[in-house]
């Protein structure tokens, strides 16, 4: 398996258990894909660590869901791989808001895991 796909691969374990607790408004579930003392930078102030990131889905309405797609891909080291996404979070009651995502994930006891997320919201 060549890097890039290496990359993906890990990239798509971590984003598709993300997605699925994102979809199914799992905020704890949503909060264990991260480090514990993962930066977390969603459309509102930022945070550090599980707590927060559980808080800022918890707060999320019931029926949001996430689309993405992978854009780039890097690896800086073995136990890290860089992704940049687009993602698209959709509602029942209001028009879907489309953002840019760059995420870092590390390898760690736990295995892969979000150690970074920042969001940049697309106009």
């Amino acid at each position: 398996m060549n890097s890039t796909t290496d990359s993906e691969a890990i990239l798509r374990g971590v984003l598709d258990r993300w997605k699925d607790a994102v979809d199914r408004h799992e905020p704890q579930q949503v909060a264990d894909r991260f480090t514990t003392d993962a930066i977390f930078q969603g459309l509102h102030p930022y945070s550090v660590g599980r707590p927060g990131i559980a808080a800022y889905y918890d707060s999320q309405p019931i029926g949001m869901t996430a689309a993405y797609r992978m854009l780039e891909t890097r690896r800086p080291a073995d136990d890290l791989v860089l992704g940049y996404l687009s993602v698209d979070f959709s509602f029942t009651d209001r028009d879907t808001v489309s953002v840019n995502l760059g995420v870092l994930v590390r390898r760690s006891e736990e295995g892969w895991l979000i150690s970074h997320y920042q969001v940049s919201r697309l106009v």
